[in-house]
């Protein structure tokens, strides 16, 4: 049994002749069928969304009624019982029971009312289950009969002795008309092929046969092959074309026009994939689509043929293309508020879609964000807690740049070599300042649709920290040298990295499957080398250093699995891990500041503000009380909850609420957080952080767990999303204390006593989150 309720209270509104359905019931369908059967109720005699029928009520009800006049449409009006919809939907049942092979299916409807409310009730009765006895062929021509007998075996989905089901027809109408289109047969269409099914039988049996015919002037299908090519580049207005238009042809076969005097032909080329002298192909017709629009610079591609005018059954691909405009600018802004602290981010990118003519993508980005502290007195540039000024250059080459030859890449997703540059200046009042300089190539391919890999052979950065005066001298006096000597200082760094991900594409999908992403990122180990046959000098701490300054030698990788399971419509449960381990040798003591990990944010343990989690059993009440101590912590903020291992976690429902509240689609999560950072063992960081040391006998006493709920608002270009994390258990505190969840109705005493412990930080049991696009 299936069951549709809404539990709402909109018949008041109606005429005392009309009945709101409440209710709706499937009765005695098998549970493999009865969702997918369901579906055949019309949707008017559904019961409403909860919430889109509250939104309808609250905007158009006037004196008791439901208003005649001046509608909004704001929700969903009341779906009104139709006994006319009512019997649509029993017969749609029935036929749909008769596709899966219960011919003599009898479905029937009841109708009751009470208080202007109906509930509706459909009873089948299945009847037996017919399979199919046996398959018969009729295909007149001889050519496409060996070549679909060759080929069925791969993908037909009919068997004799199993139940028969209408969408096993269908399934191989489609594969027989993808068959035909890759072998020559541009002229086929699906009308060819007919099925009939005789189950006029006393033994719930079906004959099945299938008829594909040949042209009806014919007797028999034409295959065609490729001839040359014409590629028309429009402007882009595509409203007029210039009269100076560019003419080449490339490998003999492909002749290009272009109007908007902005292409090189032979990179549009490389992507082209209908070749001269080959067969028809439908699935390089796709691809020359897919990939000639994952080039990111044409608004619009069309591909027409002409057949040659002698009897040689050839066809000439016309390629009909419009470019998007070649530059653009996006500006994007966003506000802030954590803990205490808000601020804004604002951003500028500018983009050059075709730099060189050849479909390369230039873009200049510009970032500045500010965070104030809202604890803080005085005038406004007072209270800037944070500033962060970021600035880069990217250019992206729809190819691998390369100093030796390689394959034409491209059939399963365009490779790219990107070099950029970037530039950032962080400053935090009073405690640290930074200044980092990137410059890299990278390289991404695709090695199957579904495999992505992603290297940067060179990634040269340089970095210079440094520390407030007086806040340094603070920490020295506490023993953190090994932190002042880390983050006080200038760094020069040579490293590579490498990335690969498996079921990128599937993640906007809700079937079943594992989504997997592993990164290495190793630096120093080439200057390592070099040391050994050069001997670099060193500097007053022993560090080996290149041009003056020491170079920085570790490995650090992350891995991020996930499964995601079905269960059903738009529902889907997914189970996250994401571990990762950095490790300083040779040349670097410690990670710095931007290499180790952190905790918490709006993609990790969501019930904690990204940094303020962890490490391990570390509570920053250890940094003392009094004047002096508060200030070191207020400096620290943000500084010292990071570690050399992480581990986060995630179960996350998923669930669909309305099909549409102010023309978007909204969804529901529930969620379980859990994870933490932990240091390495060291003399240090027992002094940094006491308690925050990875030690496997307090593993589980070191997790945080949190909780809550989520709205994602989907509005097809990008979907905003708000979750509302609530802690469960706060390592940072012993005992059945760590249990913070009991505290949160009647926090008052506990947010008093951290207060003292632990100020200027505030305890905040409840941490929301807002973004764009899905946390992971």
């Amino acid at each position: 049994m299936i069951l549709i309720i809404c539990s709402c209270n909109a018949s008041r509104f109606l005429p005392d002749d009309q009945a709101l359905v409440k209710k709706v019931r499937l009765d005695s369908v098998d549970k493999e069928f009865s969702e997918t059967a369901m579906t055949y109720v019309q949707s008017d005699v559904r019961p409403n969304s909860r919430l889109n029928l509250a939104l309808y009520n609250t905007f158009n009800t006037k004196n008791g009624r439901y208003r005649t006049d001046r509608i909004k449409a704001i929700g969903e009006p009341p779906h009104i019982l139709d006994s006319s919809l009512v019997e649509i939907s029993r017969v749609q049942i029935e036929k749909f029971l008769a596709t899966k092979g219960f011919f003599k299916a009898e479905v029937k409807s009841d109708i009751k009312i009470e208080n202007k409310k109906a509930e509706i009730t459909f009873t089948a009765r299945q009847g037996p289950e017919f399979k199919v006895s046996e398959i018969n062929y009729e295909i007149a021509d001889s050519a496409v009969e060996a070549l679909y007998q060759s080929k069925r075996a791969d993908f037909t989905r009919m068997h004799a002795g199993k139940r028969f089901d209408a969408d096993s027809l269908a399934y191989e109408r489609e594969q027989v008309y993808r068959l035909m289109k890759q072998n020559g047969y541009y002229d086929y269409v699906r009308q060819f092929v007919r099925f009939d099914v005789d189950s006029n039988q006393n033994n719930s049996t079906a004959k099945v046969t299938m008829y594909l015919a040949s042209p009806a002037d014919k007797p028999s299908h034409q295959v065609y092959t490729i001839d040359n090519s014409l590629i028309t580049i429009r402007n882009s207005n595509a409203l007029t074309d210039s009269l100076v238009k560019d003419t080449i042809t490339v490998d003999s076969q492909y002749n290009f026009v272009d109007h908007s005097g902005k292409f090189k032909a032979k990179p549009i080329s490389r992507y082209i994939f209908i070749k001269k002298g080959e067969l028809y192909n439908i699935d390089k017709e796709d691809l020359t689509y897919d990939r000639l629009y994952d080039l990111n610079v044409f608004r619009n591609v069309k591909i027409d043929y002409a057949k040659t005018s002698d009897s040689s059954a050839r066809l000439q691909p016309r390629y009909d293309i419009v470019p998007l405009k070649r530059m653009s600018n996006r500006i994007e802004g966003e506000y802030t508020f954590n803990s205490g602290r808000n601020g804004f981010n604002v951003g500028n990118t500018y983009t050059n879609r075709n730099l060189f003519s050849g479909a390369e993508l230039l873009e200049i980005k510009a970032k500045y964000g500010v965070l104030f502290d809202a604890a803080a007195g005085g005038p406004l540039l007072d209270r800037i807690f944070s500033r962060d000024l970021q600035l880069g250059v990217n250019v992206v080459l729809p190819k691998l740049l390369v100093p030796f030859r390689i394959p034409v890449m491209g059939k399963n997703g365009i490779p790219h070599t990107t070099i950029s540059s970037s530039l950032q200046f962080f400053d935090q009042k009073t405690a640290f300042s930074s200044r980092v300089f990137i410059n890299s190539i990278t390289y991404d391919w695709v090695e199957t649709k579904y495999k992505l890999h992603t290297l940067t052979p060179i990634n040269i950065e340089f970095r210079k920290g440094k520390l407030n005066p007086v806040f340094r001298d603070s920490l020295r006096q506490r023993g953190y040298e090994l932190y002042v000597r880390t983050n006080d200082r200038a760094f020069f760094n040579l490293g590579s990295q490498y990335a690969y991900a498996l079921n990128t594409i599937k993640l906007n999908t809700f079937g079943n499957f594992i989504y997997f992403r592993g990164a290495l990122d190793v630096a120093g180990n080439t200057l390592g080398l070099l040391d050994k046959v050069l001997n670099f000098p060193r500097d007053t701490t022993g560090a080996r250093t290149v041009m003056g300054l020491p170079y920085q030698q570790y490995v650090k990788t992350e891995i991020d699995v996930r499964f995601y399971r079905s269960l059903g419509g738009e529902r889907q449960f997914i189970f996250r891990l994401n571990p990762g381990v950095g490790a300083p040798w040779g040349n670097s003591e410690q990670l710095t500041f931007e290499k180790n990990f952190f905790a918490g944010g709006s993609s990790g343990v969501r019930a904690w503000q990204a940094r303020t989690l962890g490490p391990g059993n570390y509570n920053r009440a250890s940094l003392g009380t009094g004047g002096k101590a508060d200030t070191l912590r207020a400096n620290l903020r943000n500084l010292d909850q990071l570690g050399e291992y992480k581990l986060e976690g995630n179960l996350e429902y998923r669930f669909k609420i309305a099909n549409n509240i102010l023309n978007a689609k909204v969804k529901g999560a529930t969620f379980i957080d859990f994870g933490n950072v932990w240091r390495k063992p060291s003399s240090s960081s027992q002094i940094e952080n006491p308690g925050g040391d990875f030690q496997f006998s307090k593993f589980l006493g070191q997790l945080a767990v949190g909780t809550g709920v989520g709205l994602r608002f989907d509005l097809n270009y990008f979907v905003f999303r708000l979750d509302a994390g609530i802690k469960v258990k706060d390592p940072q505190f012993t005992g059945s204390d760590q249990y913070v969840i009991k505290y949160l109705f009647n926090k008052s005493d506990f947010k008093a006593r951290y207060k003292i412990t632990n100020y200027p930080d505030v305890y905040r049991f409840v941490q929301y989150n807002f973004g764009i696009g899905m946390p992971f």
